[in-house]
């Protein structure tokens, strides 16, 4: 129970900055609902950015998964593992800027942007620097510095937020008084660029602020070293891609699945909208990852490390589950997030919830084959997902429209999780409790459906209802699965050493 305190405190930890900063983020995007001109603008954003995301993937192509991998191995020392993902990052990510201004005249074309190259190229330039900048931030995570971690992640994202702030509502504030004051760096007319150029003064501020953990270092790049993680990564990074276009290929698909692309394109804004209310479970799931991930490496060798991957699986579903609870209890309330145009997609929140529950039992289940070396396995999984993805989507979204796309990554997450669980009992075996899932499942839906269907007009009644069955919920789990818990703050309740 040990290991389950430090995984705790530490997702904690990561939490400020993940959960938090994901806060933060994610209140751009109803800030962007109410101040970009139309849905399709926002379109334009969610577009993009899931490129972005793909791209991301490719220019990391697994090394962040593999320094941990191989800095926990005796025989390497983590400091030249260190140093070796550094300079294989620094190569590509160079190379990769360098290839897309050659090519961005044909690029803009290609994706539909001709008007705006300057898009591409700074969503390039800030993929690169991010790309880099996730080997410096996995260092710190292996060197035990959440604190440091969360402090540069936070600053990122609020230099992120005060320029979107700053381009998006305080300059078209001060244009419409006085032009001649900021006319001579600011077009009131450029709206969606400005969320670019805020993006990538980030990401430059953050890889300034990265510098002393990696311009100190001795540089070593041994070839052997260097092959033995490409060989271990590059699996990797095949399955990422395959995972990441399970979640951004219907952004990159939608516009040219309706009639027409203006319509698709404004679409895939109120889509995409509400699709940020469901980040909510994102946030938590990537929090824990954090936490999880060099905690899962650093226990290959403990002979108990099984009992610990089964307790922690444990706690996520449980959690889980009240996250999800939680948002669609007050969704009357969080909707006035985005304006009202973009409310009609709210149907989809609940689906979103779902696939991010399954994508985080997925990433849970998915250290079999890290664990193992049968990387190949990942991606047979996610490209199987990827098949699901592309053939929904393509079959049903001219026909049924957003709503397609959300249920076919619910159908797509929900088949690679069962399938990743399955080959991980047969390849590394672990006891999970799955009573505990199926008691989850039966209890969370039969609230779910109490607290939704429940026909109460009044909207104070009806969000004290839900408060009191939350409420509920929450003393359920902490007699019947936290009692005994040494979980920090939870343990301390007095309440719960008693038996039930």
């Amino acid at each position: 129970m040990a290991e389950m305190k430090r995984l705790a405190k530490e997702t904690a930890i990561y939490g400020v900055s993940s959960i938090l900063g994901r806060f933060l983020n994610w209140g751009l995007g109803p800030f962007y609902t109410y101040v970009l001109a139309t849905e399709a603008d926002f379109g334009i954003v969610s577009e993009l950015y899931a490129y972005t995301a793909l791209f991301m993937v490719i220019l990391t192509y697994g090394m962040e998964t593999g320094f941990f991998r191989y800095a926990n191995k005796s025989e390497h020392n983590p400091e030249v593992v260190y140093s070796t993902s550094l300079i294989s990052l620094g190569f590509t990510s160079t190379l990769f800027v360098g290839l897309v201004t050659l090519c961005l005249p044909w690029l803009s074309s290609t994706i539909g942007y001709t008007d705006h190259p300057e898009y591409i190229w700074m969503m390039a330039f800030i993929v690169a620097i991010d790309a880099f900048s996730a080997i410096p931030f996995a260092w710190l995570r292996f060197k035990k510095r959440p604190i440091m971690f969360a402090a540069l992640r936070l600053m990122m994202i609020f230099v992120n937020i005060f320029f979107n702030v700053f381009f998006l509502w305080i300059c078209p504030k001060i244009y419409r008084s006085n032009p001649a004051l900021i006319s001579w760096f600011f077009d009131p007319d450029y709206g969606v660029g400005y969320i670019f150029i805020a993006n990538m003064i980030s990401s430059v501020f953050g890889l300034i602020a990265l510098a002393p953990t990696f311009i100190h270092i001795k540089w070593k790049m041994p070839v052997k070293l260097l092959k033995d993680m490409l060989r271990y990564s590059l699996p990797l990074m095949i399955l990422g891609i395959a995972g990441m276009m399970n979640q951004s290929l219907d952004k990159m698909m939608m516009k040219h699945l309706y009639k027409t692309v203006e319509e698709g394109i404004t679409q895939l804004g109120i889509y995409t909208a509400c699709f940020k209310i469901g980040i909510v479970m994102m946030m938590f799931t990537q929090a824990f990852r954090y936490a999880y991930e060099p905690f899962v490496f650093s226990k290959t060798k403990d002979a108990d490390s099984k009992k610990s991957y089964a307790e922690a699986m444990k706690y996520f579903i449980i959690f889980s589950a009240l996250v999800f609870l939680s948002v669609m209890y007050y969704l009357d309330i969080l909707q006035y997030l985005i304006s009202s145009s973009y409310r009609v997609g709210l149907k989809v929140i609940p689906v979103v919830l779902l696939c991010y529950i399954f994508q985080g039992i997925s990433f849970n289940l998915s250290f079999w084959y890290k664990l193992t070396d049968r990387t190949n396995w990942g991606a047979y999984i996610s490209y199987m997902g990827l098949f699901i993805t592309v053939m929904g989507n393509l079959l049903f979204v001219p026909k049924f429209g957003y709503m397609a796309s959300a249920w076919t990554s619910f159908v797509c997450f929900f088949i690679t999780m069962v399938v990743s669980w399955w080959l991980s009992q047969k390849y590394y075996p672990i006891n999970y409790d799955l009573k505990l899932v199926g008691r989850y499942v039966v209890i969370g839906t039969a609230f779910y459906l109490i607290g939704m269907n429940l026909p109460i007009g009044n909207l104070y009644l009806r969000l004290a209802f839900r408060t009191v069955l939350l409420l509920l919920f929450v003393a359920y789990v902490l007699k019947r699965d936290m009692a005994g818990t040494n979980l920090p703050f939870i343990g301390k309740l007095k309440f719960l050493s008693r038996k039930a």
